[in-house]
């Protein structure tokens, strides 16, 4: 259950969840450019220096497997509805962070010219075959899910919102067509505002099963209580994933724990969850640092209800909020962490005792 081209990584695998740190002065610049007082070009060429940066970060922590940070994305809403056929935003002029709250579907999502294959409207398959020619390394590439995405999505196209969370998977579907072509192998959907809404989880999972059909990737789908400016949105326990996940057609699931402490580990075992674990070990929320012992007490943790041939290695949630140097420090701690288990354990870096 540990991604394709798992000869390449150690046991106890290390990644992210997707976001990094955005420096303060990115965030000034991005509102620059939506206050129209730089180019989309000089953007995208200041995007490529910060990306290539987030990637070196990572690599000298010592994460197995990297993202692009998601440093093009100003948030996991806004960049994707800006890009979406048919979704109309009045106002497009914000400042950095502030989502799109009026975005509205008046006519259904032009789906035939999207599957038609003529058209890949959201651009991800550049955004990916840029961060491949930056590193050797395995690259996780994650983008938010169908669910997440109508929640910001008003207007009459869609009476029944079942339809619209339909829709979009279909056009995300697409998404994971370009992606997979272009050499993505690990993908993850991001659903955020899942939790705030449980009693939707069979629709998600419907949704996502519809995102990863006919794409042979390594799927991770990733469900927390949201990171909105380095605080949740909601909380809660997992319960209300279980049973709905385990029909998912995903290799892993993604999920924080440092935060809300690892009592939830039991739903694991009550309901015979027998893929990947991505473990959040890692507060986001907090500008405290954890040592490497704690990062390894709670993987010790983990390992009573994941073997560790399935148990992989991350943050709770995108390191967006964090400064550069606490997320450099996490991560540091994290690998360290992840290191001292696998010896304990006397695994080597091909997971052999």
């Amino acid at each position: 259950m540990i991604p394709n081209g798992s000869s390449r990584l150690p046991p106890l695998p290390t990644t992210v969840v997707g976001s990094y740190s955005v420096p303060e002065w990115l965030e000034r610049l991005k509102t620059e450019y939506y206050q129209r007082r730089i180019s989309a070009a000089h953007l995208s060429e200041i995007h490529e220096v910060v990306i290539k940066a987030a990637l070196k970060d990572q690599e000298r922590a010592g994460i197995d497997i990297v993202s692009d940070g998601e440093l093009r994305r100003d948030n996991d809403i806004d960049y994707f509805l800006a890009r979406i056929p048919g979704v109309h935003i009045a106002q497009r002029a914000k400042a950095d962070y502030y989502d799109y709250y009026t975005a509205t579907a008046e006519a259904p999502l032009p789906e035939e010219m999207v599957l038609s294959g003529n058209k890949e409207p959201l651009g991800l398959a550049a955004d990916f075959e840029f961060t491949r020619a930056q590193t050797d390394r395995p690259i996780k590439f994650s983008f938010t899910g169908p669910f997440s995405l109508s929640r910001r999505i008003g207007g009459s196209a869609y009476p029944d919102e079942a339809d619209l969370v339909r829709a979009l998977a279909r056009l995300l579907n697409t998404e994971a067509r370009a992606l997979h072509e272009a050499g993505a192998r690990m993908l993850q959907i991001d659903e955020p505002f899942l939790a705030g809404y449980p009693e939707q989880a069979e629709l998600a999972v419907e949704a996502v099963n519809i995102v990863t059909d006919g794409v042979p990737a390594t799927w991770a789908l990733h469900v927390c209580y949201g990171n909105r400016y380095a605080r949740p949105s909601w909380e809660g326990h997992y319960d209300f994933l279980f049973p709905a996940v385990t029909g998912a057609r995903v290799d892993q699931i993604t999920l924080e724990f440092a935060r809300k402490g690892l009592d939830d580990l039991r739903l694991l075992r009550q309901h015979s969850w027998d893929r990947s674990l991505g473990f959040g070990v890692i507060d986001v929320k907090s500008a405290a640092v954890e040592t490497p012992d704690l990062v390894a007490s709670r993987i010790r943790r983990a390992l009573e209800f994941v073997p560790p041939e399935r148990l992989m290695i991350n943050p709770d949630c995108g390191l967006r909020h964090l400064t550069p140097e606490v997320a450099r420090r996490k991560l540091h701690a994290m690998v360290a962490g992840a290191a001292m288990v696998r010896a304990e354990l006397g695994l080597d870096e091909e997971g052999e005792k």
